[in-house]
């Protein structure tokens, strides 16, 4: 059993120590967390007091109960959305949770704009492979996001250049398609207005402000392999993080 302060009440060490888990990463969105029946018998309490600790982490905005199911770790970050999709992903084969979907607006070939060709390492051929989409769910638009490839990419992954949606996911399907593996990512974030395309695209009133995100994943081999722009309206992001002070 793991030793904790015993001036915390027995529901709070739980609760603290899987929260600590959490904020560490070791327990990741989407992990389910051991149940009423596995605390209680590990930690040596009674299963009300097991509960209660689910209860205090789900106050915390950092466990969610699924009905049947059982109790699972939820997003935290905005800017963990990408990883979260892909390890789904992984997962599942599947990128969306059930109620989402994506509507593919464009497709194919275009000049990279200097911030992709930059990313993505293209020189002299600035030629690279766009998917551009907006995802929704019963709520309305949740982010629009434009995936670039570079040229050699676009070539092995002909399904890219089609505006019809990839079942297990782009990065996936690249990955299938050319041997490479995505080995780790970086996010960049910043506020602005809204253009007049992303304002129609995510149904928002002229100079309302959004929340970009460009993710850029490498490979084993520490090049890029795809740079994506993503961009979330107001009502559907927020700077939320915890952390433990020791």
């Amino acid at each position: 059993m793991p030793q904790i302060e015993e001036a915390q009440p027995k529901y709070l060490q739980i609760a603290h120590f899987i929260r600590d888990q959490i904020l560490r990463g070791d327990l990741r969105p989407g992990d389910e967390v051991p149940s009423e029946r596995q605390l209680a018998a590990t930690w040596k309490v009674s299963r009300p007091t097991a509960a209660r600790s689910l209860e205090a982490l789900s106050h915390q905005g950092l466990v969610e109960k699924r009905q049947g199911s059982g109790t699972y770790v939820r997003s935290l970050e905005v800017n963990r959305r990408a990883r979260e999709l892909y390890g789904r992903a992984r997962q599942t084969g599947k990128i969306y949770t059930s109620g989402e979907y994506a509507v593919i607006t464009s497709a194919g070939w275009l000049e990279a704009p200097d911030h992709v060709a930059e990313a993505l390492g293209l020189v002299k051929d600035r030629r690279a492979v766009h998917r551009r989409r907006v995802t929704n769910n019963q709520d309305g638009p949740i982010t629009l996001s434009t995936s670039w490839f570079a040229p050699d990419v676009g070539q092995r992954a002909p399904k890219l250049l089609e505006p019809e949606r990839i079942q297990e996911g782009t990065l996936m399907y690249v990955e299938n398609m050319t041997g490479r593996q995505g080995s780790y990512a970086e996010d960049r974030m910043c506020a602005r207005e809204a253009t007049d395309e992303e304002s129609q695209d995510l149904q928002l009133e002229s100079g309302s402000a959004v929340l970009i995100v460009h993710h850029v994943v490498f490979d084993l081999q520490d090049r890029p392999l795809e740079f994506a722009e993503a961009t979330y309206p107001p009502h559907r992001w927020a700077f939320e993080q915890g952390y433990p002070l020791t």
